[in-house]
């Protein structure tokens, strides 16, 4: 593993961990809930209608809801650090 491939790992992996609070609020999943009219708004009308009227404990958008008004967990974390990691590593892989 050379230099490079590290270096981007390590990027990937610190540029996810920052980005995926941005990225939640951006698409709906705000600190006071999720906001009208947004995507996070539709994916939990989808939810909603195919659950029979409510979301369902545990399912996607019931995760990220949690984790757009508190904050991701530490191994929310660790998961999307690993998956930046991951795909820094591939870039460097590919140059």
């Amino acid at each position: 593993m050379g230099l490079l491939t590290f270096a981007l790992a390590a990027a990937g992996a610190g540029g996810a961990v920052v980005a995926a609070p941005v990225v939640l609020g951006v698409v709906g999943f705000t600190s006071a809930g999720i906001a009208a009219g947004s995507y996070a708004a539709s994916m939990m009308s989808a939810a909603a209608v195919a659950n029979g009227g409510g979301v369902a404990a545990g399912s996607v958008v019931a995760l990220l809801q949690s984790a757009g008004m508190a904050g991701l967990s530490g191994a929310a974390t660790a998961a999307v650090g690993s998956v930046g990691g991951a795909a820094g590593g591939l870039v460097a892989a590919l140059i």
